[in-house]
């Protein structure tokens, strides 16, 4: 894999057969309105889990889930948010969670942080 677009594909799915096997169902993947965008979407039960995904191959600028700073958290709240009013009324529970893969792709790490952050 060459690009950066091409190691992130790779890296959310992992990440995403990663949450499949922990019992979670995909949704949506890669939802954009001109808000942002969230990597996943996933229902867990009854909540409905927005996931940002990131990969670094090598940890000195800190891991993936470190770059989740604040000004990123509120584009993925008013993604979110955006994704929600086309869902009806009362929407179900909802939580934010953050996969950060670190490594080679072939042999990556996860890092699974539920409930990274709140709205």
């Amino acid at each position: 894999m060459n690009t950066a677009a091409e190691r992130g594909a790779e890296a959310e799915n992992l990440a995403l057969a990663f949450l499949e096997k922990q019992g979670l169902d995909l949704l949506e993947r890669n939802f954009h309105c001109r808000l942002g965008e969230i990597d996943l979407v996933m229902k867990d039960q009854e909540s409905l889990v927005f996931v940002e995904v990131r990969y670094r191959r090598r940890s000195g600028f800190g891991s993936g889930a470190a770059s989740v700073d604040y000004r990123k958290q509120q584009k993925l709240v008013a993604t979110a948010s955006y994704f929600l009013r086309g869902q009806g009324d009362l929407p179900p529970p909802c939580r934010f969670d953050v996969i950060s893969v670190s490594g080679q792709l072939g042999s990556a790490e996860i890092d699974w942080i539920e409930n990274a952050f709140e709205a």
